[in-house]
């Protein structure tokens, strides 16, 4: 599976409701970090196909799913698991790092 793009209106059925953890990134077009990190979650996502659901969620877009999760600086990063958020990181970091989120 592939990344799936994250709204409001699927939000609970991809995110909260998913049977496997949800690594979603938070990102814009116009932020350089986020081209940076971009790759490496589509990368995670194809890894990791019926092990993690990968999503994106574009804050330009869906501002008031950000506004939920308190992202105030892109990219963020949040793991959930069961319907609840586990972990949250902020900014560009290594793909060994976001590993890490999942597995904590």
């Amino acid at each position: 599976m592939s990344v799936i793009t994250i709204t409001k209106e699927n939000f609970t059925q991809e995110v909260l409701n998913a049977d496997t953890p949800v690594l979603l990134d938070f990102w814009a077009p116009w932020c350089g970090p986020c081209k940076m990190v971009s790759p490496i979650i589509d990368e995670i996502a194809g890894e990791n196909i019926g092990k993690v659901k990968v999503g994106k969620v574009n804050i330009d877009e869906q501002a008031a799913l950000a506004g939920q999760f308190a992202v105030m600086s892109i990219p963020t990063l949040l793991v959930f698991e069961n319907g609840k958020m586990q972990t949250k990181s902020v900014g560009a970091i290594p793909k060994e790092h976001i590993l890490a989120l999942l597995r904590k």
